[in-house]
């Protein structure tokens, strides 16, 4: 079973989640809240682990499609509901960039196969109402 433990390392809201690994993760909150930029929000934890997530489905995807992958990139941005607390993600765009030999229909299905079906986070997200939209990308 996963296991974080958080400690609070730096000011008031400056904390470490460690995971069982011993992975650290800084996070802290919006200096207009009192944070010093010590490390992410928490929200934005929620776009890398997005990131992160699909990320892992499309390179495993086109790799046993033998596509070659020389680099991949990604921007994930998003926009969160405004006056409300809680305040949830909205709607959140992600650009997937794919460096290499690359076919584009294959890497769009990689990316529609990720976001929806495969990625727990996005799953996750939708189900809390955001709109998770994507863009492909292909550099040689």
């Amino acid at each position: 079973m996963p296991k974080i433990e958080l400690a609070r390392v730096n000011g008031d809201y400056g904390f470490n989640a460690t995971d069982e690994n011993g992975h650290v993760i800084k996070m802290d909150t919006n200096p207009n809240n009192g944070g010093e930029n010590y490390g992410y929000r928490p929200m934005q934890l929620l776009l890398a682990g997005l990131a992160g997530c699909s990320a892992i489905d499309v390179i495993g995807i086109l790799k046993k499609q033998r596509q070659e992958v020389r680099d991949y990139k990604m921007v994930v941005t998003g926009d969160r509901e405004a006056g409300v607390e809680p305040s949830l993600w909205k709607s959140i765009n992600i650009e997937f960039h794919l460096y290499g030999n690359i076919n584009r229909d294959k890497a769009v299905k990689a990316v529609e196969l990720s976001v929806g079906k495969y990625c727990s986070v996005a799953a996750t997200l939708e189900q809390a109402g955001a709109n998770i939209t994507s863009e492909v990308f292909i550099h040689d």
